[in-house]
């Protein structure tokens, strides 16, 4: 058994800083519902769609919709998600919400070790979700669900930080049971040991 704190902070210091040309913004795209229920989608015609929006160095990492891309320094996220969602939804058929961070988000979001604490066993999960909207302003934290099997441990505007459990071989589904019913956004999950190899990724084709 490890501590999870341990595990994230040597992930973290194992990626080297964006070196990203000037006046450039490097970002990471979370695409949600993306090679899952028969929506299969091919990473390089996603490398494809992101270009046709003038976006340069694109990039991704496995096949659950991580896409890495510069744009302009000053770029508005709210105007940038809307021309991606957008252009993903006429060029496939399907929406696709997108949930934008930049590197050096994503590198604070490990740098503070939202699992520090937490024991990891292999029946244990950590998850970052990145969400559209903050959580209800109310939510008191921790959150466990009926089951037992997730607990929301803390959260932040742009994210929560969600511990998985498997009962009896099999995952949780769904987060309404922690997130509450009051919450209309939509979110979007990458496993802890996960995020840090897209923003290495990220990072290394930044360069």
């Amino acid at each position: 058994m490890s501590k999870a704190g341990a595990a994230g902070a040597a992930g973290t210091a194992g990626a080297a800083a964006t070196t990203e040309p000037p006046g450039t913004t490097t970002w990471i795209a979370f695409l949600r519902a993306v090679n899952v229920g028969g929506r299969v989608v091919r990473m390089e015609r996603l490398r494809e769609l992101f270009g046709e929006l003038g976006l340069t160095g694109v990039g991704s990492y496995i096949q659950s919709g991580n896409v890495f891309f510069r744009g302009e320094a000053g770029l508005d996220r709210a105007a940038l998600t809307a021309r991606l969602e957008q252009h993903l939804e006429q060029a496939l058929g399907f929406p696709v919400p997108v949930l934008l961070r930049t590197v050096d988000e994503v590198a604070a979001v490990l740098a503070a070790e939202p699992f520090a604490g937490v024991e990891v066993t292999p029946e244990v999960r950590l998850n970052v979700v990145f969400l559209s909207e903050p959580l209800p302003a109310g939510l008191a934290l921790p959150v466990t669900s009926p089951k037992g099997n997730l607990e929301l441990v803390s959260a932040t505007a742009g994210e929560a930080f969600v511990v998985w459990r498997i009962v009896n071989g099999r995952p949780p589904s769904g987060t309404d049971s922690v997130f509450g019913k009051e919450w209309r956004g939509h979110g979007t999950s990458r496993f802890l040991h996960t995020l840090e190899k897209i923003l290495a990724a990220a990072r290394k084709g930044a360069k």
